[in-house]
């Protein structure tokens, strides 16, 4: 081949290269409104279709533990809606006079934070993950709480999810649970961790929004934006008791 033909045969290949092989990668959206506002957007224009409610359907009240409900005492704790708790022991009274399942859960570790495992080992001040131990202050239900002792079910887990590693598969394979309600916090942490693994477990998953709560506004309203999206209705509680009094009327 000429040497001066070179160039023209490499810019020649080139061309078919990007014709077979594109380069450009589609632009990401861009926006600038905050999630809240997109949030707000997509509750007024989501067309999805609804997972809605099965036969059976469970409460999850996600660690609604002093450690995170008690504004003020404790560094980790936050509150989104103020009835937040209230709503929360409404629906819980209502799954129980239909004799539905209802959880409660909470994180609680050994005095040596080993069943924390490598989630505990990025800070430790008192108010680390890993020093909420077992009969703590912290590790204790929030007193505004109304729980049944006798009936509900209580699971102390050590990961985000109130799936990991705990009996709830079990006890809702038993009770032949396909529908589960979360309820609690961190919105963007534990209860996105629950709402994926129900949604994973194929269970029809329901977020009450003024049932759930965050540290800051931007994850709160982020992850609410991505469960709904994704993977799980996020209805009003207003709605979601309205739904859960259908069930097998």
């Amino acid at each position: 081949m000429p040497q001066g033909d070179e160039p023209v045969v490499k810019m020649r290949l080139r061309s078919r290269l990007s014709e077979t092989f594109p380069t450009e990668v589609p632009a990401m959206e861009l926006s600038d409104k905050s999630s809240r506002q997109l949030f707000a957007e997509l509750k007024r224009t989501n067309t999805r279709k609804r997972f809605g409610f099965g036969r059976k359907p469970a409460l999850i009240n996600v660690d609604l533990q002093k450690a995170y409900t008690c504004v003020g005492e404790f560094a980790t704790a936050y509150e989104t809606d103020p009835r937040q708790l209230e709503y929360v022991n409404q629906l819980a009274a209502e799954f129980r006079a239909r004799g539905f399942p209802v959880v409660w859960t909470y994180v609680a570790y050994m005095d040596s934070g080993e069943d924390c495992g490598i989630w505990g080992t990025r800070s430790n001040t008192p108010d680390s993950l890993q020093n909420i131990k077992v009969g703590s202050r912290r590790s204790e239900f929030d007193d505004r709480l109304v729980i049944d002792h006798q009936r509900d079910i209580i699971v102390n887990k050590r990961m985000a999810s109130a799936f990991f590693e705990t009996n709830l598969g079990s006890v809702f394979n038993f009770h032949g649970v396909d529908t589960v309600v979360v309820t609690g916090g961190s919105t963007s942490g534990c209860v996105r961790a629950t709402v994926v693994d129900s949604l994973s477990r194929s269970y029809r998953t329901i977020v009450p929004e003024e049932c759930v709560a965050d540290k800051h506004e931007g994850p709160h309203f982020a992850n609410l934006y991505d469960m709904a999206i994704k993977y799980a209705d996020v209805l009003s509680v207003a709605e979601t008791l309205e739904q859960l009094r259908r069930v097998g009327a």
